[in-house]
């Protein structure tokens, strides 16, 4: 049975911070494993899932896509329909109940794609904290729909204008700011990564997606399930997924990282197929992208919650061991898949899902019609409408810009 609290996974994970840090972060794993051993809180936290949430969310059969790719059948987990639109939701309620629990008042947040600050922002709100979140310059210009979601939450959304103004940076500025107000603050770190007790936290609240599949395979799903398919930036959505079946032999488990526009650096965000390499950024120990002076390198993802340079040290460690398997999806295959299954299924991944929803698409259509591919869809995408329609329709997307720009 799979371990609450792990530090370490293999040789990655750990706790490399200074000094500074090491006080909330003891306090923050005392907390936790407390929480975990609790029924009361675990009540609450179903309680909440159910009716602020609204989980389970469901598990939809892809009939028209299954027909038009053949081969295997393909299911998506529609956790796009949660609150807020993904599953950033479950980890960001899960940490603020737990910080209120720990009589903390105020929480700080990183996001890159958004959809982690409008989920902290909206938790935040429900649960009457005060929330700052962090977010790197450039991704506030290309998902300006979530910061005026976070900002209309009542959220302070505190641009980061240093390295390259992107989720790295504004881990970093979420950090400066714990270290400096731990005692009142609650740092709601978005992805299963950063030093431990993050990757098994989050682990632990995204969790209960893996677990409604379970169930799901269980009532819906006749055939053998071949492969559960997820799009890996730190992993959240992943780790939580994947969760219940790592310590079996199958299903397949399959993480698709960003492709990107190439393979060099800066080009893509491919960190587990050989262009990672062991270092310690952010305060924990993992695959990164760095450079021979082990500086990080720039990264590069048509989707902003896929190009943070570094994986979740349990995602790294599974699949050093081969329990996951790593591919890509270039930008153009994302766009392409965003596009299919809205045609054939009236949804709209997030750019991150579609990633995963490629290969999935390239796996079924290889597959077995007695065998079933489930594909996580994390998160939908209306975030991204300034990119996608700009990328699919971008003349007809400017002309409509420029009428509500003048009116």
């Amino acid at each position: 049975m799979q371990k609450v609290y792990n530090d370490f996974f293999g040789t990655f994970g750990g706790r490399y911070v200074a000094e500074v840090l090491r006080c909330p972060l003891d306090e923050l794993e005392q907390a936790f494993l407390e929480a975990m051993a609790d029924p009361s809180f675990h009540a609450e936290l179903a309680e909440a899932q159910r009716h602020f949430v609204g989980r389970p969310t469901p598990l939809m059969y892809a009939e028209n896509a299954t027909r038009a790719l053949g081969g295997s059948r393909i299911y998506i987990k529609l956790e796009g329909l949660a609150n807020t639109g993904a599953h950033k939701i479950n980890n960001a309620l899960g940490q603020a109940l737990l910080a209120k629990r720990m009589g903390k008042r105020r929480i700080i947040a990183e996001t890159g794609a958004g959809q982690h600050g409008v989920a902290t922002a909206s938790v935040c709100a429900r649960l009457g904290l005060e929330c700052t979140v962090y977010m790197g310059e450039v991704d506030m210009a290309r998902q300006r729909p979530n910061v005026y979601l976070m900002e209309l939450f009542g959220a302070k959304v505190v641009p980061v204008r240093s390295g390259s103004r992107t989720l790295k940076d504004a881990v970093n500025e979420a950090l400066r700011d714990w270290a400096a107000s731990w005692e009142d603050t609650h740092y709601l770190l978005g992805s299963a990564l950063g030093p431990s007790p993050f990757p098994d936290m989050v682990r632990e609240f995204q969790s209960v997606v893996g677990r409604e599949v379970v169930e799901q395979i269980r009532e819906q799903v006749g055939e053998e399930v071949e492969a559960l398919v997820a799009c890996v930036g730190g992993g959240s959505n992943a780790i939580g997924f994947f969760a219940p079946f790592i310590e079996a032999d199958r299903p397949k488990l399959i993480g698709v990282e960003a492709g990107g526009r190439g393979n060099g650096p800066g080009e893509h965000a491919a960190r587990m197929s050989g262009a990672g390499v062991e270092g310690v950024v952010h305060g924990y120990k993992s695959l990164f992208l760095l450079d021979e002076d082990g500086q990080v390198l720039p990264t590069h993802s048509i989707s902003a919650g896929l190009d943070y340079p570094g994986i979740g040290p349990q995602l790294a460690y599974l699949g050093r061991i081969g329990r996951i398997r790593f591919t890509t999806a270039s930008d153009a295959e994302a766009l392409e898949a965003l596009k299919f299954f809205a045609r054939h299924e009236g949804v709209v991944f997030a750019l991150e899902s579609a990633h995963a929803g490629a290969v999935a698409m390239k796996m079924a259509r290889e597959g077995s019609p007695d065998k079933a591919i489930i594909v996580n869809m994390s998160g939908r995408g209306d975030k991204d409408i300034f990119i996608t329609a700009k990328a699919i329709d971008g003349e007809k997307w400017r002309e409509f810009l420029l009428r509500e720009a003048s009116s």
